[in-house]
């Protein structure tokens, strides 16, 4: 298993971290399998989407902070972030990743991001596992 830590710069953030991913899996030398990646926070999360047009980063958090904005009058989280949970469970707190060939299979456009929802923060782990040859 390794770790991956991630600082976040923002409020809302989503750093493509696919090739930390790709790099891991071609260090440690695995040619076919499963990759598993499982964020370790309530108020961040992973997922895999477009990572060619910077825009849909944007377009992403925008329609999130739409449907989950950041204070609402009847919130009753004490931390007052109750917009950040939502978002996080929304994304979800994991991926799973085919690997064939020593190379993660995604499609032509698509990245791995880690989405932030409660930063800035310093030390976020994800935690990545392989499973298979």
């Amino acid at each position: 298993m390794k770790t991956f830590q991630y600082n976040t710069s923002s409020r809302d953030d989503m750093i493509d971290i696919t090739q930390d991913i790709q790099d891991w899996v071609t260090q440690e030398g695995y040619l076919d399998g499963v990759v598993t990646l499982f964020n370790m926070h309530t108020t961040a999360g992973l997922t895999v989407n477009e990572n060619a047009d910077p825009d849909v980063k944007r377009d992403f958090i925008r329609r999130l902070d739409e449907v989950y904005p950041w204070s609402h009058p009847e919130d009753r989280h004490g931390e007052g972030n109750t917009a950040a949970h939502l978002k996080a469970s929304t994304v979800g707190t994991s991926e799973t990743l085919l690997v064939k060939d020593g190379r993660l299979v995604l499609g032509t456009w698509q990245g791995i991001y880690y989405c932030e929802f409660d930063g800035p923060r310093r030390g976020r782990k994800v935690h990545a596992r392989f499973n298979g040859e």
